[in-house]
């Protein structure tokens, strides 16, 4: 009976020290009744992961984060053990890609299939490590160089405004005073003399009338003359200057044509012959007279009578005379 106790006892000792183990090792993430396969991967920065984080495959979840510790080498890299409790065959040069799974739920850790034919990843490999930036990382890097620009244009503002304070001075904010009171002025003058034309016109508003009206009168006047002139038979006129425009043609053509006395002096080419052979016999006997004067013009007391003219003997008088 004794003995019956005692093994009840060693029973439900043992089965609470294996109960405690397995509540222990399951808060830890793992499962002694399944066929988990735990890899590992190392990162540099885990950025807030913690144990029992989702690890997934295409956004599906296949496993969780097992354990973080730092590597023993002394580097400070950090290694992150994961179980992978699903079926899913992928290759051992497959990612494990550390990124944020949303605004207030923490990291996650992704596997990225490599999809390259090779080994089956088994219990104990070591993915490549990738960190996604997340959305807090993304905001940052488009706000720095927003923030860059922005100092820039402060910076470029207050330099212009140092400018401003240093050009508006004392002397020149009496000068622009002394502008804003000449402009006072003007349009106080302006505003004078606008009543004053319109006073002008209130007093003579009867003779403007009247001038408006002869105005109007004059621009009648003027429609009826254009209207006369527009009336006028000026077909006529251009019939005439057309008819004049083709007897002229017409007599420059019966000239072309040798006809009429221009026409045949003109185009006679016996006429040109002749009159240029009087014009050279009429060369000659001036010439003649320049040589031999007093064989035209005689003076005799005694009645001499007069030589006849040789042609021949006056050229060979002439050259004779030419020579010496």
């Amino acid at each position: 009976m004794k003995k019956s106790k005692e093994i009840k006892t060693a029973i439900l000792v043992l089965s609470g020290i294996l109960l405690f183990i397995f509540i222990f090792n399951y808060l830890k993430g793992e499962n002694l009744l399944n066929s988990s396969r735990k890899i590992t991967a190392v990162y540099s920065n885990v950025e807030g992961l913690a144990p029992s984080s989702v690890v997934t495959i295409n956004g599906h979840k296949v496993g969780k984060v097992q354990d973080i510790s730092f590597t023993q080498d002394g580097s400070g890299m950090l290694l992150v053990s994961m179980l992978i409790d699903s079926d899913f065959k992928f290759s051992k040069n497959s990612s494990a890609q550390l990124y944020e799974s949303g605004l207030i739920g923490g990291k996650a850790i992704a596997i990225i299939p490599a999809n390259d034919g090779g080994e089956n990843a088994v219990s104990g490999d070591v993915l490549k490590s990738e960190i996604k930036p997340g959305l807090t990382e993304l905001v940052n890097q488009r706000l720095t160089p927003l923030q860059e620009k922005i100092e820039s244009v402060i910076l470029s503002a207050d330099t212009l405004l140092n400018n401003i304070n240093s050009i508006f001075d004392e002397e020149t904010n009496s000068s622009i005073k002394g502008s804003i009171y000449q402009l006072e002025k003007t349009i106080s003058s302006f505003e004078k003399t606008s009543n004053a034309l319109q006073n002008l016109l209130s007093d003579n508003e009867e003779s403007v009338t009247t001038t408006l009206g002869n105005f109007s009168t004059i621009s009648e006047d003027l429609s009826e003359v254009s209207a006369s002139l527009s009336e006028a038979n000026l077909a006529e006129t251009i019939v005439g200057l057309q008819s004049a425009i083709t007897n002229f043609d017409t007599l420059l053509s019966n000239i072309e044509q040798g006809e009429g006395s221009v026409g045949k002096l003109m185009s006679d080419e016996g006429l040109y012959d002749n009159l240029e052979g009087a014009l050279g016999q009429l060369e000659a006997l001036l010439e003649d007279m320049k040589l031999n004067p007093k064989r035209y013009v005689h003076f005799s007391l005694f009645g001499k009578k007069n030589k006849p003219y040789s042609s021949e003997k006056s050229a060979v008088k002439s050259t004779e005379e030419s020579k010496n």
